[in-house]
């Protein structure tokens, strides 16, 4: 009896652990999709069940830290890039794993894209996709530990 209540008690909290996993939850290297050069990292948070996101580390070599948004067009503009909210508004579709709703900018160019978020390779991965229109781009980034 004791045996089942240890294994019953374990078997959940692998699952659990496998859970908290496949979500955008966490600190996440982004890598850039034309050169796989990384690039920053973010801290992706869920407050309400609304994911956002900002961005914690700037690692791009070419890039300085104190660096401003100068091409955005919101409360953003001219603001420094390092510490500003980039995601904002993503919520989890029902029944799967996949955050949408939201957006998500490029502070290079000012452009604010429709984004979704899907956790891949069971939570080591983060597939980051923002559209405009038909149009998209798709970045893959890595959890960092």
């Amino acid at each position: 009896m004791v045996l089942r209540s240890i294994i019953a008690v374990l078997v959940c909290g692998f699952s659990v652990s496998a859970m908290a996993q496949m979500s955008p939850v966490g600190v996440w290297q982004t890598i850039d999709d034309k050169d796989g050069t990384v690039k920053s990292e973010i801290r992706i948070v869920e407050t309400a069940g609304v994911v956002s996101g900002k961005i914690d580390k700037i690692l791009d070599a070419k890039a300085k830290q104190d660096d401003k948004c100068v091409e955005c067009a919101d409360e953003r503009k001219d603001q420094p890039i390092l510490g500003m909210e980039i995601m904002r508004g993503l919520k989890k579709t029902d029944g799967k794993d996949v955050w949408e709703g939201g957006t998500i900018l490029d502070p290079k160019n000012g452009k604010v894209y429709k984004a979704t978020v899907t956790p891949i390779e069971g939570g080591k991965k983060l597939q980051m996709r923002g559209y405009i229109g038909f149009f998209y781009r798709t970045q893959t980034w890595n959890r960092v530990n």
